[in-house]
Parts: C-alpha cells; structure tokens; sequence
C-alpha cells in the first residue's frame, strides 16, 4: 500500500535554498561588498543548476539518458522550474537596483546603468574602447537560412539590430561576443568630483557600436547567453581508458545540448522571435534575463573604497596544544584531535603531511582525492614523501564535477613523482574524505603507531578558508584499522569489508542509520526521551525521510539542520516533531554531523554523505564516530548554537518558504558564536 507522505521536488527546494543565498544580498547589516559577493553567488549556483539540472530534464524528454522520470514528468517539471526562476530573476533585480546600487552610490560609487557615459567620461570611453576592446571584437551578421554561427556556452554575446544606411531595406541582425578573456567585465573610469565611476564592459561597446558598424543605424542591442549540458556520463571504465574516456568527455562538454537560452527581458517580441528561428531555440528554452546577465562576474566588481566596505573574515586560530607538542604525529598519539575549519587553521594537515613525508617512521601514506585546490600543498606534501622513499597511494576520483581536468593533471604530476594512483570506481564516485598514516612498528611493541585523517570535507586549503567543515585526527587502532579497510576495498582487495565503528555508504551505513532512528523511536515509545539532530547539505533519499516521518510519528523530537536541498516536508501530522533549520552565512556550511540521544548515551557521526539517493547508493561515502567525550561535548554544543541562531538561520516552512528566526533572546550569529566558543576552549 502506498504510503501518504509528501516530499518536495529535489530541483524547486533547490531554487528555494538559492533564494535563500539571494536573501543575504538585502541584507543591509552587511557591507555592501559582502552582498555584492552574495549576488555573485546565486548567479553562479544558478547557472550550474542549468548545465546540470535542467540539462538532465531535457534529456529526459528528448530520452537522451537513463533519469527515471517520464517526458512528461520532466516537462511539468521544468514548467515550475520556469516559473520559480522568472520569479527570482525579477526579485534579483529589485535587490540589486532598489537595495544594492543605492547602497554603493551613498558609499561615493557610481556603476553605470543603462546609459550613456557622462561627458566627462566620454574621450576615455572612446580611447579605451579603440584601444583595449575594438582590435579583439569578430562580429558576425545572423542570416536565418545560412551559416549558423555557434554560441559558446558560459559566454556573453551582444546580438545588434540595424537598418543600412540612406537604403529602404528591412533589419539586419549582428551577433558579437564579449571578449571576456582579453579585457575585464568591469572598467574603472576616472573618478570625478570625489565619486568613483565603473562601468560594465558590455556597456563600453554599446556606447561605441556606430565605429563597429559604420554603414549602419543602430535600431537596439541586447544581452544574451546559453547554457549547455555540462553533465559527464561514462561507461564503466577503469585505468587509462577511463582518463582517455574522460578527456574526449571534457572536449565535449563545451557543445552539449542546450540547456538554457537566456535574453533580455527588454528585447521586444519580434527580435526574440527572429533569434529563434535563427538558432532554433526552443520556447522551453527561453529564460528571462535582464540588460547585464553572467552577474557571477560581480564577484570581481572593483572595490575603490577597499576594506571598510567588505565583510572581516576572522584569521584561522592556532591550537596551542598542537603549536606546543611541535610533532604533529606525537600529539595525535597521545590523545585524539579535532579540528574545525574554517575557524581553525587547515595548516595542521598539511604540517602533518610535511612531518610524516620525512619521518624516517613512516612507510605509507593513502590518501583519497576528490577536490583539491590548484597547486595544492596536501598534493606537494605527498609528491614530498614520494621522493623521501615513502610508498604513497592516492585514491582520485576523476568524476569530480568541474574538477575533472584539475584532478587529472595532478594525478598526472604525482604519477610522475613515484605516486600510485588509483582511479575511479566503474559505476561509482569515491566522496570519502580520508587519508592513513601507516608507521613501522615500534621495536620494543607489537603496537603500532598509525595515523587516521577523516573529514567531512576536502583536502583543500583554499576551499577550507570558506567553507565550515570538521575533521578528526585519531591514533586509536580499531579506527585505523576502519580507514585501512576502507582503502583495501579501493584497491580492490577486499570487495566485501565489515567494519567495526565506520559507517560506509553501500555496505552498512543506511542499515546502521535505520537501527540508530529506530532506537530512538523505541526510546520514545517507552516514554523516555528520543532525540535527533542532524547536520547535512542535502536531503533526498525517501528511505531516510520516510525513516524520519515515522520517528517523529512516534514521538521523536528531530532537528534538521540543512543548507541545501531538503525534499523533507514539515509541518505534517506526519512531521509535526520535526524542525528545519537553514543556515547562510559567511562560511559555507558544510559539515554533515548525525546525533542520536540514545537516552542519555549520545552518540555521534561526522560524516562525508549527505542523505541524498546519490551519496547513500552510489558512492563511497564515510561516517565516524567521535568517542573522544570532550570533543563530542564540542561537537555537541555546536549544534546547539546552531540551533539558537537567530540572525542568520531561517525556518524551512511547508511551502518551501525561508522564513527568518526571530525570537525574544538575545541575537545569536551561529557562525560568530562558534569562533568565540572555539576560542574559549582552546
């Protein structure tokens, strides 16, 4: 019998978590720059979410992949995904015009916007333009019925119409890209009377299209752009065919099917329509934009007032007791260690990698790979111990998305340097975040020494100034001994592993999960206290859900904390003891934490999965304990000041709706609140 619980759709509670990122842009405690970069942002979430997304919608209907819903689920799908994103286009542009530009005009900064430079500023518009733009522009006229000019995606094209001079003849159609790679999006012009001008690219060459076209009169010029199916999808490959497979994926990539055509809202009926005919875009293809669209290009908007006008990010803190032990190796032997980032400085591993690379101790080092930051220093550290004898194995996951050609270019320099490197899983992505440390026997001990790293989130140095991740450091063997299974199952050597405290995705952690929910709902219907609270970016999978519904129908009082997609539907009499906490702040929260109250023996995970269908049935995924109870009570109270923020937390309500906390108690900013506490128990 079918059940009668409701979810979300994964893609609109998607577009309501980027709504949410948009809200920080209204934000007027914020500098103003800070909520420049929140624009940037949503901008750039939204056009991944065309080339992946609604680019799977598309090949549903077109049956182009294997997504399990019909064409017509998709259709209606991509219907209300219109719609929702028309919405928020519209929304974006009141934020931006009525609550952002008026803010930069106050702070003395003037952005051109739909005019005509000053006369002031014309001679240097007009010098600039011939200098630095006019030699890199290639301007192609659009005839319906002949050559058709290819559209790059990711890429701004000005389409000009125009009538031919002292002729009777009709319109004439031009097409002419950006040079985005030759000159920046926006030009600093010379301040005037203390105010500081900058004026977009886009409207440097409008304001000099007659000198482009001279035979011409200009009748109107717009701003269009596309969107392309970016998604990768591989046969179950291994080794070097799957690199080779890979790369010839990646040419691709460029000319997929299209996903998105975006125009001017302002463009009148009849130029619209002349483009698709010309380029054989589809109505459903269409997605209203504005006069400046590629807006993730504010993240570069030129700060004439510097600092003062930008959000402080508070410097990582340094642990005194690692700083005092000096080997990071002797202080994870003596106790466990925790490490939050971004509050917490990231160098700790890569001082740990440093020291094992030339400790005369160490024998091996694994580590697994799915993002890391360009010339990264976790990849020299291990490229380092390559070259000090130690055997190094790294795990690269190669369908990364966005990152495939930066994983395999490192995986190409540490191959190189002596590294093993293990390749992608036929069928599966590896998402677990950990690395060992294996070290020789101690000679007067059977004991050894070895050392586990596992993360919530990635070795990546740049990405852990920004994004809130938590990460555990442990000597104790039975967890080891977890990490090594993990890599033994890599490597391809133990095809069926057990374990005894992780929890991985495909082998024990949904029927782990569901004994832990199930515990707590025994624990309630006794009438004692059941008590859940987890931490994660997304959540999809029905099984968890459905496991969540029937907790909370027994009396278990549940906590979501979650940033992303979230198909879980409050506010049901199915769901009336569960609560949904969404977090934008500064950081990125990204650390999956699962808590279990277990009538007063708390138990908790810090894990590498979401409960998305994906990371809990096609991918390698870890969760760990933390059995160490003074890192658990950290962990703990963390939580709990998420779960009293008041400032920058929002309820997640039955209609998808962000809807600010506001409370009588003091205000708490989680984020804030949680430097401070770090800090105090350091």
């Amino acid at each position: 019998m079918e059940n009668e619980y409701r979810y979300f759709k994964r893609d609109i509670s998607w577009l309501s978590f980027n709504y949410r990122v948009l809200m920080e842009a209204e934000d007027a405690s914020l500098p103003v720059y800070e909520r420049i970069k929140f624009l940037s942002i949503y901008s750039s979430n939204m056009e991944e979410f065309y080339e992946i997304r609604v680019a799977e919608h598309r090949g549903a209907i077109l049956k182009k992949n294997f997504a399990e819903e019909s064409s017509e689920e998709a259709e209606a799908t991509l219907a209300e995904i219109t719609r929702e994103v028309n919405r928020q286009q519209r929304e974006f542009q009141r934020v931006f015009r009525q609550s952002v530009l008026p803010e930069l005009e106050r702070q003395h900064i003037h952005l051109y916007q739909d005019s005509r430079p000053l006369p002031f500023h014309e001679a240097f518009v007009r010098d600039f333009f011939h200098e630095e733009v006019f030699p890199f522009l290639s301007p192609v006229m659009i005839q319906k019925d002949d050559i058709r000019t290819f559209i790059r995606d990711k890429r701004l094209y000005l389409v000009i119409r125009m009538t031919k001079k002292h002729a009777n003849a009709g319109f004439q159609y031009a097409l002419m890209k950006i040079p985005f790679s030759k000159v920046p999006r926006f030009i600093e012009l010379p301040p005037h009377e203390g105010v500081s001008y900058i004026m977009f690219i886009d409207d440097i060459i409008r304001a000099n299209l007659p000198s482009i076209f001279p035979g011409y009169d200009i009748d109107s010029c717009y701003n269009i752009k596309i969107s392309r199916d970016a998604d990768i999808y591989l046969d179950d490959e291994t080794g070097a065919h799957l690199v080779e497979n890979m790369r010839k994926k990646l040419k691709k990539r460029k000319i997929g099917a299209l996903s998105r055509f975006m125009y001017d809202m302002a463009m009148p009926a009849d130029f619209l329509g002349f483009l698709c005919e010309a380029f054989h875009i589809a109505p459903t293809d269409l997605v209203m934009g504005v006069r400046y669209n590629n807006l993730q290009d504010l993240a570069k908007l030129p700060n004439p007032r510097g600092k003062a006008l930008e959000e402080v990010m508070p410097q990582p803190m340094r642990v005194p007791y690692l700083d005092e032990m000096g080997s990071m190796c002797r202080a994870v032997q003596e106790r466990d260690v925790f490490l939050h980032f971004p509050y917490e400085s990231f160098d700790y591993l890569i001082r740990l990698l440093m020291e094992a690379a030339f400790d005369p101790q160490v024998e091996e080092i694994k580590v697994t790979q799915y993002r890391v930051a360009e010339n990264s220093a976790v990849i020299n550290s291990l490229i380092s111990a390559a070259h000090n004898g130690k055997r190094v194995t790294v795990f690269v996951e190669l369908k990364a998305r966005f990152d495939e050609e930066n994983n395999m270019s490192t995986a190409e320099r540490m191959e190189q340097a002596g590294i093993r490197i293990i390749y992608s899983i036929p069928g599966l992505k590896v998402h677990a975040k950990v690395a060992v440390i294996l070290r020789k026997k101690e000679p007067e001990t059977t004991e050894r020494s070895d050392i586990a790293y596992l993360s919530t989130g990635n070795f990546n140095e740049k990405t852990a100034r920004i994004y809130s991740d938590m990460a555990l450091l442990t000597s104790q063997p039975a967890l080891v001994e977890d990490v090594n299974r993990v890599f033994a199952l890599l490597e391809g050597k133990l095809p069926a592993p057990t374990f005894r405290y992780l929890l991985v995705a495909r082998f024990n952690m949904v029927p782990e999960l569901d004994r832990l929910i199930a515990r707590e709902m025994e624990h309630a219907e006794a009438g004692r206290k059941g008590r859940i609270i987890l931490k994660m970016n997304g959540l999809h999978d029905t099984h968890m859900i459905d496991s969540l519904y029937r907790a909370s129908e027994h009396g278990v009082d549940i906590d979501l904390i979650v940033r992303g997609i979230c198909c879980l539907v409050p506010d049901q009499p199915y769901s009336r003891n569960i609560r949904i906490t969404r977090i934008v702040d500064r950081f990125l929260e990204h650390a999956r934490v699962w808590y279990f109250y277990n009538d007063g023996k708390e138990e908790l995970y810090l894990a590498s999965a979401d409960w998305m269908r994906r990371n809990l049935s096609r991918r390698i995924e870890t969760a760990f304990p933390i059995l160490d109870a003074n890192i658990k009570r950290q962990i703990i109270d963390i939580l709990h000041i998420q779960l009293q923020d008041n400032v920058k937390a929002c309820w997640l309500d039955a209609h998808l709706q962000n809807v600010p906390k506001r409370d009588n108690h003091p205000p708490v900013r989680s984020q804030e609140a949680i430097y401070h506490y770090l800090k105090e128990h350091l």
